[in-house]
């Protein structure tokens, strides 16, 4: 009896494995690692364990592959928040907007905005973490923004997840806006 397709087949493992592990984009990861789960039960049925290769394909492969479906889908989502009507405003806006989206594409990330009605409930926002950043005209925070070289940021963006503070201060091409990290209070603490 000639085994060398399980040999084939059993090469396939590490090579799938090394796969997922420097898969740079999530969704390609969940579908390589799918695959790896389907060649780990086949070869557990091939080498004559069927209720192991029955048990990596229901648990390694469907229910492994849907949690991390969901978590990735969960947590690759940045929260803008924004004032009401701030997002049909102006021109300036619109072009943050899209160099804002096209940095965290590259990371596979959805740019969401999130209205709020004033901007108590904005700050209220970040401070409870409902958002990781605000974006709002400078009139809105320092009303006296307009001196010199500052005329050309119209805008002031509050970050208080410092990873997107530095991908957004090293990447923002746009001169549109005042970044700014916001050290959120822990736990225990509360801000007014």
């Amino acid at each position: 009896m000639n085994d060398s397709y399980l040999y084939i087949i059993i090469a396939l493992l590490p090579l799938a494995g090394c796969m997922v592990v420097f898969q740079v984009n999530p969704y390609h990861a969940l579908v390589i690692r799918g695959i790896l789960g389907a060649v780990s039960a086949l070869v557990y049925a091939v080498l004559g364990a069927p209720d192991v290769a029955l048990t990596e394909a229901l648990v390694g492969t469907m229910l492994a592959i849907t949690l991390y479906a969901v978590a990735v889908r969960s947590s690759l989502v940045m929260r803008l928040g924004l004032l009401k009507g701030e997002a049909d405003d102006e021109h300036h806006f619109g072009q943050l907007m899209d160099d804002l989206r096209t940095i965290f594409r590259k990371r596979q990330m959805r740019l969401e905005l999130v209205p709020y009605p004033n901007t108590q409930a904005l700050e209220r926002a970040l401070m409870d973490k409902e958002v990781h950043a605000t974006c709002v005209r400078r009139e809105y925070t320092d009303p006296n923004h307009v001196t010199g070289e500052d005329e050309k940021q119209f805008y002031h963006t509050a970050i208080r997840v410092k990873r997107i503070y530095e991908i957004m201060q090293t990447e923002l091409a746009s001169p549109a806006t005042i970044l700014s990290y916001v050290n959120t209070a822990s736990e225990g603490e509360k801000h007014k």
